[in-house]
């Protein structure tokens, strides 16, 4: 007779008990992330930059699936608004096991026309926001202490990273840029704090359907040319990401820190040169 006994693996996936923060989550990436983190039991502080109807949406789809969530706005490239959103984030939901670093913005040109603030910009949202938001979840998780009835570690924390911490991007130099700093970041994070269990990992998106490419997209033929750079022959949706995120977070993969989980549909294996090497 087939074992009814469930799979311990499951177990391992839940975040029941534990309160989660993603930044940037009122749409696209960090609206699935947010949510796929509540579908596995956690509540979450939804945090905004601009849109407070949009991030109260990500609230009501957590709020449907029976977890506690509230949007808090905050921008992540400011010192102080970081700590406010820890703050308050606390004061609502209880302090954070979780912290996912997923804000993030473009400004595209080519490098003859790209202005200082164009630069300055996505740097201070990319990369130094990366740094304020997991110096500040560093802090937190040792003020907080490690609640082992919850998860093994001490706190988990995520970078929303991309493909472009690898492959070069032409006419996006302040985006690659950022984005190749992140994933030094993120691995310098995980080797100073790994002796605390502090797990401190990434995810690196390929092509995701969402706002930051509609444009290209809805072109004549855009979505073609993208397949072109997809082997798996598909263009990823947000919960890709989101339960991506949801594994990497869980004590399924406690023994993981230091690591980018790219989840690209292949992008990251140059398609182009296939039969060209």
């Amino acid at each position: 007779m087939e074992s009814t006994d469930a799979s311990p693996f499951a177990g391992l996936l839940s975040l029941k008990g534990q309160t989660a923060l993603v930044t940037g989550s009122s749409s696209g990436i960090g609206e699935a992330i947010a949510v796929e983190l509540a579908r596995s039991g956690a509540d979450v502080v939804v945090n905004y930059h601009g849109s407070a109807e949009k991030a109260l949406g990500t609230v009501e789809r957590i709020e449907a699936l029976g977890r506690r969530a509230v949007a808090i706005q905050a921008d992540v490239a400011t010192e102080a608004d970081v700590a406010r959103l820890f703050d308050e984030g606390e004061a609502a939901l209880g302090t954070f096991d979780i912290v996912v670093s997923n804000a993030g913005l473009q400004r595209d040109a080519a490098i003859s026309d790209m202005s200082l603030d164009d630069w300055n910009k996505v740097i201070e949202t990319n990369l130094t926001g990366g740094f304020l938001v997991g110096r500040e979840a560093i802090r937190r998780f040792r003020r907080k202490g490690l609640r082992e009835e919850v998860s093994r570690a001490l706190g988990k924390l995520l970078f929303d990273n991309s493909v472009h911490q690898r492959i070069p991007w032409a006419f996006r130099a302040n985006y690659a840029a950022s984005k190749g700093g992140l994933k030094l970041l993120m691995e310098s994070l995980a080797q100073e704090v790994a002796p605390e269990k502090i797990r401190v990992n990434a995810v690196a998106p390929g092509a995701i359907a969402t706002a930051i490419n509609e444009i290209e997209r809805d072109k004549p033929g855009g979505v073609d040319a993208m397949l072109k750079l997809i082997p798996y022959g598909r263009i990823g949706e947000p919960a890709d990401i989101g339960r991506a995120a949801a594994f990497l977070v869980s004590d399924a993969a406690d023994y993981i820190t230091g690591q980018t989980l790219f989840v690209d549909g292949g992008m990251t294996l140059y398609p182009e040169f296939r039969g060209n090497g």
